[in-house]
């Protein structure tokens, strides 16, 4: 009897020990399995986190970050004045330089001064990024004697008619559609007229846009080409001989003969004049005035 009841309490207890370990173990599993998803779940976490906040940081900055103002529209001019001893020769080579930029030849005007020397001047349109070598070269053809170089920023006018022209185009749109939904012939009519009205507008802003296109793409340079004055010899002998002598004399006699010839010229007129009133004094007015005298009286 002691040894039954004494084997009982002894299973029992290795029961609840068993019971126990076997809890203990599935706990244990429990634990790491969702320790192991949990790690999952968070390193996803960061990872969706970590890609998160990049391109939404990314994507604030491109939001928040204000648009850049390129310098790209700007207007370009230059002035150079150049003495040169061949004009022809310095216009060919300044036309090569420009075609070989990309550029082209504008305006050309030659003139020629009292002692003959060629002037001439020239505009010449080159890309704005072989701008600066082409007037390098330029200066560089003879003697600069003036240079003056400008650059204008139109970035905000370009953007302003850009915008412009966006509007104008929709404008234009919602027009049209109201044309093909007007029913009432002054409708139409109405809405025709706004809409010659709207479209002069916008091929208005379209031609300031090429303008704008064309002097921000091109420079303007304005070339003037001038020859040298050429020197003239000096004689050796500077002392003056006989026919220095007779030559300078003859001139001089020449000279005053023709300011006296000028100086009768210019008073003949008023001679003229006062010899025809002395003849008339003397022909009508003094024999008037002169006193008769009386007759004489008969002796008887």
């Amino acid at each position: 009897m002691r040894a039954r009841r004494s084997v009982r309490p002894v299973r029992a207890l290795a029961g609840v020990l068993l019971a126990a370990a076997l809890a203990l173990t599935g706990c244990t599993g429990g634990a790491d399995s969702g320790d192991s998803g949990g790690s999952n779940e968070a390193a996803k976490s960061q990872a969706d986190s970590a890609a998160g906040p990049a391109a939404g940081d990314s994507g604030a900055q491109k939001a928040d970050a204000p648009p850049r103002i390129t310098a790209s529209h700007i207007i370009r001019t230059a002035s150079l004045t150049v003495q040169v001893k061949d004009v022809p020769k310095a216009l060919d080579e300044a036309r090569t330089t420009a075609e070989t930029a990309g550029g082209y030849v504008g305006n050309e005007t030659t003139t020629r001064d009292g002692n003959g020397r060629e002037r001439t001047r020239v505009v010449l349109r080159v890309p704005v990024g072989s701008y600066a070598d082409v007037l390098a070269d330029l200066e560089g053809t003879g003697k600069l004697l003036d240079r003056t170089a400008k650059a204008q920023d139109v970035t905000e006018q370009v953007v302003d008619v850009e915008s412009r022209i966006k509007s104008q185009r929709a404008s234009v749109t919602r027009i049209r559609a109201l044309m093909d939904q007007a029913t009432k012939l002054s409708d139409v009519v109405t809405l025709e007229g706004e809409l010659s009205t709207r479209q002069a507008d916008l091929e208005s802003l379209l031609a300031q846009q090429a303008s704008l296109k064309d002097r921000t793409s091109l420079a303007t340079i304005t070339l003037s080409l001038s020859e040298t004055p050429v020197k003239k010899a000096v004689a050796e002998d500077d002392d003056p001989g006989v026919m220095d002598a007779l030559t300078g004399g003859w001139d001089a006699f020449v000279t005053m003969l023709r300011w006296i010839v000028m100086a009768v010229a210019a008073v003949l007129p008023f001679a003229v004049g006062a010899a025809l009133l002395i003849v008339l004094w003397l022909r009508l007015v003094q024999p008037r005035l002169t006193p008769r005298p009386a007759p004489a009286r008969e002796e008887d």
